[in-house]
């Protein structure tokens, strides 16, 4: 039982990691630039939502839904906040995108990298002077246990919230993608930006649309990553973020399944990893998995070689 209780920690982790690295890949399927201050709009999304709560609980949630059960009431005002905070970062990604990458369009990769590192750093400054450095204790979004087998296996209802959304993001991002309008732009755009802007498609609101979806998803996993590990500070997102990225280019860079099995992957590990070796040895290994996978297979593990036109 203890194994599958740390497979079922692994897989919650996985999942957080996972809706992160979404909108990694996302952004460079599309965009091909690399948006390393993504795991800082983490840490946003989950000051959005700790304050717009506390405030629901003291005043908003007697107003709205006063005659609502405890509970219901409860659950409905932290989905308010939920949905704020993802309209919030989302608005936040189109900003970023607009002021501080849609200058670089044409320039190299180096000058982006470095600007998303600025960001990044500009987003956590911020936030030390908005919210302060101390760091905060944020109330889970769910609480108490699912027992099983006469108690031998306790699941925590933030680990099944984190899969089942985690598993509804991808399927509705992949039917979006598939279906949708603005989805088959999306993927015109990521196959051949010159293309698609001579068939009409508009290149640059297809991109700002992409960090939009990005940065919302990013809030949700915000709220889910501050529910499983209840800490929240200005550099909150910031290693997530890291390892998110580590899972997008584990599962394959620019792939949306590959995002998904890339970050439930390093979630198992990790987990099993500070279960059976060590805690301080976990990063480790994370990244030594990672170094071996990329050895044997560079696009990784659902990635698709592209020859380079020379």
């Amino acid at each position: 039982m203890e194994f599958l209780s740390y497979l079922i920690t692994g897989i919650s982790l996985g999942s957080i990691y996972a809706i992160i690295a979404l909108g990694y890949t996302m952004v460079y399927g599309i965009a091909k630039m690399l948006n390393f201050a993504h795991g800082d709009v983490i840490m946003v999304g989950s000051y959005v939502v700790f304050y717009a709560t506390n405030f629901a609980r003291t005043s908003l949630l007697t107003r709205l839904f006063g005659e609502a059960p405890p509970a219901l009431a409860s659950g409905l005002a932290t989905l308010v906040c939920v949905i704020l905070a993802m309209v919030v970062c989302g608005v936040l990604g189109i900003i970023i995108e607009a002021l501080a990458y849609k200058p670089l369009r044409q320039a190299g990769s180096l000058a982006v990298l470095i600007t998303a590192i600025g960001v990044s750093y500009f987003l956590q400054n911020a936030a030390q002077l908005l919210f302060g450095a101390n760091p905060v204790n944020f109330t889970p979004v769910v609480s108490d246990q699912l027992t099983l087998f006469d108690g031998q296996l306790r699941i925590s209802y933030v680990a099944l919230l984190t899969i089942v959304a985690c598993v509804v993001i991808m399927v509705a991002l992949t039917v979006f993608t598939s279906q949708s309008k603005m989805g088959k732009a999306m993927r015109a755009c990521s196959e051949d930006r010159g293309a698609a802007q001579l068939m009409g498609i508009n290149v640059n609101s297809t991109i700002s649309m992409t960090f939009a979806i990005g940065s919302a998803l990013a809030a949700i996993a915000g709220v889910l990553l501050c529910s499983y590990s209840p800490v929240l500070q200005p550099t909150t997102g910031s290693m997530p973020g890291i390892k998110a990225f580590t899972a997008a280019v584990f599962g394959g860079i620019g792939s949306i399944p590959g995002a998904f099995l890339g970050g439930i992957l390093l979630g198992i590990i990790e987990a099993l990893a500070q279960a059976y070796i060590s805690t301080q040895l976990s990063n480790t290994i994370l990244f030594a998995v990672l170094i071996i996978v990329l050895l044997v297979k560079p696009s990784g593990l659902l990635g698709k070689y592209v020859p380079e036109k020379v």
